[in-house]
C-alpha cells in the first residue's frame, strides 16, 4: 500500500482544509495517509513514505512561515530519492509573493532527490470547488507518478 504524508502550516485554516481534501482523495485512490501539522513533525517522517506533501501558506514577505522554518531546514539533510513530491498551498493575490513559499519547498524538495508528482496547487484564499478539482487532479497525478515508479 502507497504511504503518504501529508504536512501543513495553516493561519487562517485555509491549509488545513487542502490538507483534509488531499487526505480524503489519497484515500480514495487506497493510499494509507497519515496527516499532521507542520510544527508537530518531523522531517524524516518524510523518509518512511512514498508520496510527500507539503501545503504551506506564505508569511510576511515571500518567506516560509516561523513555525515551518526547522521542519523546512531538516528537510535539506534528507536524502528523498525514490520519493514522489507534491507542494500546494494558500495564499492572497493581494501579496507580490503570492504562494512564494510553495516554490520554496518544492526547491528543497528537488535538492534532496525527491520526483516532483505534479505541478504545484495555489489555492487564492480558501478552497474552493475549482481548487478543491484542482487539488484532485494534483493528488491523481501523484498517484500516478508513484505507481509508475513502483512505489
Amino acid at each position: 500500500m502507497t504511504k503518504v504524508k501529508i504536512v501543513f502550516a495553516s493561519i487562517t485554516g485555509n491549509d488545513e482544509d487542502i490538507a483534509y481534501v488531499l487526505t480524503e482523495k489519497f484515500e480514495k485512490l487506497g493510499c494509507d495517509v497519515d496527516m499532521s501539522e507542520v510544527s508537530q513533525t518531523d522531517a524524516a517522517d518524510f523518509e518512511d513514505s512514498d508520496i510527500c506533501i507539503v501545503a504551506s501558506y506564505t508569511y510576511d514577505q515571500g518567506i516560509v512561515p516561523d513555525e515551518a522554518l526547522d521542519f523546512y531546514d531538516d528537510m535539506k539533510d534528507l536524502d528523498l530519492s525514490g520519493k514522489v513530491y507534491g507542494v500546494c498551498g494558500s495564499g492572497d493575490t493581494f501579496y507580490e509573493d503570492f504562494c512564494r513559499a510553495v516554490d520554496e519547498f518544492g526547491k528543497v524538495f528537488d535538492d534532496v532527490g525527491a520526483t516532483r508528482g505534479s505541478e504545484p496547487v495555489r489555492v487564492e484564499l480558501d478552497p474552493e470547488q475549482d481548487d478543491i478539482d484542482h487539488l484532485d487532479n494534483f493528488a491523481d497525478e501523484i498517484y500516478k507518478k508513484a505507481r509508475e515508479m513502483d512505489l
